[in-house]
């Protein structure tokens, strides 16, 4: 028999708050973290906006000595654990009954380009030998597990923007069927730099709207790209039935999970966004639910002409009829685009809804658009009751998640 799972704490590191109560209070007020880069000149750059997170130090959060044996992806994966853990009351646990799963998108790509700097300039024998730990994708997985000393099921899950929503996925799938008792999942990412913000624009992947705060604008007819984003979420998952014995302060039940791939091209989204609706079908009969239980959709909504359409698509063939009285908001347009990170700190958004019976909304939505034409709950937050909320991650490579969250019910 199946066991059921709930969401007992939830960390986020994000441009527009770290932790839960300063993370929900922006995004509910509509407030945008992006802004010009500070983390060096981009002046030389096409694009020079992002959503930094700002005044975070790994001093709050591990040793100085594991924070220069560590990237930053690292430092915000631990911070995203530690609050998580600590929102949930820092229980009790069976540590080898107790898993990781921390995924990125990209992995510690600020320190393989500093080390090879260091290579070109100084020669091979002055390369860190921390190199290769700093960089791997799994680095963050590692060093949560350490932090912690959690020996279960330990696992990084590199899917591009759907990796944070694998990675909860699969958490969910573990306690489920009896592997852990309780873990830790998220996702983490840390590649705001010259060279990736230089290679997502050579996509036309990125915005080039002068103004920062009103660049994202997911499912507005003037969208024209997404913003890069830093940071981490992270989720702490636990069998029901242990949560409720401790007295768990319980977010939402996570029901369903559902995952596919479009097969369809390295980047571009499968136009009529047939993959992303397999991925919420799956994820539904994973809950058993019928459509019209959706109260909410969290969507991928990454701002960009392509994503935008086809995630539209892709909502109204899955709901069916449903899908023009349900909300979707995409926080996007208010944190950017978190990469690996992006799925698991929506996870939090998503069960903060259920659990607060508030909806964030899109913001920047100015601009109607004739292939967006369902309720993305424009500019301002919307009271309401919702039972059921979905989050829809999709990454590069056609790779897709959709995580359900329902209201806890004993």
């Amino acid at each position: 028999m199946p066991r059921r799972v709930v969401v007992s704490g939830i960390g986020p590191v994000s441009p527009v708050g770290t932790g839960v109560e300063d993370f929900w209070g922006a995004l509910v007020a509509g407030r945008s973290g992006v802004s010009k880069i500070s983390n060096f000149d981009p002046s030389e750059l096409p694009v020079q906006i992002a959503a930094e997170v700002h005044d975070f130090s790994p001093a709050d959060w591990m040793t100085p000595k594991e924070a220069k044996r560590t990237d930053r992806v690292v430092h915000f994966a631990i911070a995203a654990a530690k609050l998580a853990w600590k929102d949930a009351g820092e229980p009790e646990v069976d540590q080898g009954r107790t898993g990781v799963f921390f995924s990125t998108g990209i992995g510690g790509l600020s320190s393989l380009l500093a080390q090879h700097k260091v290579f070109l300039e100084r020669g091979a024998d002055r390369v860190s030998p921390f190199m290769v730990p700093m960089l791997m994708p799994n680095a963050a997985a590692g060093h949560v597990a350490m932090a912690f000393g959690f020996t279960g099921p330990n696992e990084c899950i590199t899917t591009a923007c759907a990796a944070g929503a694998h990675a909860v996925g699969e958490a969910f799938r573990a306690i489920r069927d009896g592997y852990a008792d309780v873990s830790l999942a998220g996702g983490t990412e840390a590649s705001i730099l010259p060279l990736t913000v230089a290679g997502f624009a050579q996509m036309q992947a990125l915005s080039r709207n002068p103004d920062p705060t009103r660049a994202s604008r997911p499912f507005d007819r003037d969208r024209d790209g997404f913003v890069m984003s830093e940071g981490a979420g992270a989720v702490v998952l636990e069998e029901a039935e242990r949560a409720v014995a401790r007295g768990a302060r319980i977010y939402a039940e996570l029901a369903g999970f559902g995952a596919s791939a479009d097969a369809y091209h390295i980047t571009a989204p499968e136009p009529e966004g047939l993959g992303a609706i397999q991925a919420i079908q799956a994820c539904l009969e994973d809950a058993g639910e019928p459509a019209d239980a959706v109260g909410y959709v969290n969507a991928h909504g990454t701002s960009t002409q392509l994503n935008d359409a086809s995630e539209t698509r892709a909502i109204k063939k899955a709901l069916g009829d449903h899908a023009s009285g349900t909300p979707v908001s995409s926080t996007k347009s208010m944190t950017g685009h978190m990469l690996g990170a992006a799925g698991a700190i929506e996870a939090g958004v998503a069960a903060l809804v259920v659990h607060n019976g508030e909806i964030p909304p899109t913001i920047n939505h100015e601009h109607p658009d004739e292939v967006c034409d369902l309720d993305y709950v424009p500019n301002e937050s919307r009271k309401a009751d919702v039972r059921l909320a979905l989050s829809n991650s999709f990454g590069f490579g056609g790779q897709n998640a959709v995580l359900a969250f329902r209201r806890w019910d004993a």
